[in-house]
């Protein structure tokens, strides 16, 4: 089965609504800090220096969007309960059963992230104390460690056999967001204090590899038209690409410009294109690409002239 066909199938399986985000169902989704579409914060960070309601409140100030708290203990629960949208179960404390429980208890979606030496079943197991309390919203987040990389191999495999959204922490650097993106990652983890360039950079390439790997099946007008304009937005990077790479081959040709146009060449192109795309056929397509061919032919004479 094809990387595309099989996360289609696993993508018709549901998803995990963490305030108004919705976690395994269309494109990849990006939480951390600035930039994101959700927003997380650790406690453990202050070693239960900071009270809770205050870091808590400190992270709500001017966002309304939908924030996740990773509790340093239990007694952080309450103040998430009242104040978050969802509560992360970090690595570290994956295998403190009690607290996962207590966590579950909320009602809230439950991220949980692997610990560093966790096998994949000790993982799944973690879900299902969830499930056991009453509490089915869990997302599971591969985040390696510091002597081990992220495990995209298991976090695929993760979630092939429990059907649950997988996240990918990436910590500050989002340099891995395409190959967990294509590896059928539901979205990417930022650590809080992550640069907001570096959400928007994981931001992008969710998008632009998402809609390779990832078919939308959106149920209404506006999520319809919200998959256009990310199919949309790729077919502008690969309209730009194609064009350098048209301009090159005019700079190459001995004769270049329209006087250089190979129609042979470009009824093959048309021909492996409706291969890959039956539904338009080479009927549809080849207007299409005469249009682009056209237009990086107008841009290279344009340049070659000095006007652009």
């Amino acid at each position: 089965m094809s990387l595309t066909a099989d996360l289609e199938r696993h993508l018709e399986r549901g998803a995990v609504r963490v305030g108004k985000l919705a976690v395994g169902a269309g494109p990849a989704v990006v939480i951390g800090g600035e930039g994101a579409q959700a927003r997380w914060i650790s406690l453990r960070d202050h070693h239960g220096r900071i009270p809770a309601a205050r870091a808590v409140a400190e992270a709500r100030a001017g966002w309304s969007g939908p924030l996740l708290v990773e509790p340093f203990s239990a007694a952080d629960l309450r103040e998430i309960a009242a104040n978050a949208d969802g509560v992360v179960i970090g690595a570290a404390w994956m295998q403190d059963f009690q607290l996962v429980r207590a966590v579950a208890r909320l009602g809230l979606p439950v991220v949980v992230q692997r610990g560093p030496a966790a096998t994949l079943q000790e993982w799944l197991a973690i879900a299902d104390y969830c499930v056991a309390e009453g509490n089915d919203q869990v997302v599971l987040c591969e985040s390696g460690s510091r002597t081990h990389p992220l495990d995209l191999a298991l976090m695929r495999e993760a979630r092939r056999s429990s059907g649950r959204p997988v996240l990918v922490d990436l910590g500050e650097d989002p340099t891995l967001a395409a190959a967990a993106v294509a590896a059928g990652a539901d979205g990417l983890l930022l650590a809080p204090g992550a640069s907001e360039q570096a959400a928007l950079d994981a931001g992008e390439v969710a998008r632009i590899v998402g809609v390779v790997v990832r078919r939308e099946t959106p149920g209404s007008v506006p999520e319809a038209r919200g998959a256009i304009d990310r199919v949309d937005a790729v077919l502008a990077v690969l309209l730009e690409r194609r064009a350098e790479l048209a301009g090159t081959i005019q700079r190459l040709k001995p004769v270049g410009g329209f006087a250089g146009r190979d129609m042979d060449r470009e009824r093959r192109l048309v021909a492996e294109m409706a291969r890959r795309a039956p539904t338009l056929g080479e009927e549809r397509l080849a207007p299409i690409m005469n249009a682009v061919i056209e237009a990086g032919l107008h841009l290279a004479e344009e340049r070659a002239s000095g006007r652009d």
